[in-house]
């Protein structure tokens, strides 16, 4: 079983459309802080990533995504971001994501992201490599 990262997440006015339900690039947002916050637990923070002195700047951008919206999460909700790796390719990173308040499932993805460098895919750096395996291999 791969590390499950979680992040918690409030629903704010400003994340909800006109019915106070969650907007649906609200909740994409919200997968994104826990990709974000998944890479950092490993070690693997962002903008050093792309202000390496030692190193050329790469980045992870999302090459493909699979949402589905199961039940809408609403003003004033707390919320639980869950992101795992599933798997790890040449260039590339697969990882689940779960959206859930108080353990019900609100939105769920599958989410592709590519390691890149001067806007060309590139396989994954070894330390990188390294942190996805270890929390591929995490129970």
């Amino acid at each position: 079983m791969s590390l499950v990262h979680t992040l918690p997440v409030r629903v704010y006015y400003e994340d909800t459309d006109a019915s106070g339900l969650v907007y649906h690039a609200s909740h994409i947002r919200f997968m994104e802080r826990g990709r974000t916050e998944l890479l950092r637990t490993l070690g693997l923070v962002q903008r050093e990533l792309l202000e390496s002195p030692t190193a050329a700047p790469i980045f992870f951008v999302v090459r493909k995504m699979d949402v589905d919206f199961e039940r809408p999460g609403r003003m004033d909700d707390l919320l639980t971001v869950e992101t795992a790796v599933t798997a790890i390719g040449g260039a590339s990173v697969d990882l689940d994501q779960r959206v859930l308040r108080d353990g019900e499932l609100l939105v769920k993805a599958t989410v592709k992201v590519v390691c890149v460098e001067d806007g060309r895919a590139r396989r994954l750096p070894a330390q990188a490599r390294e942190s996805f395996l270890q929390a591929l291999r995490k129970s």
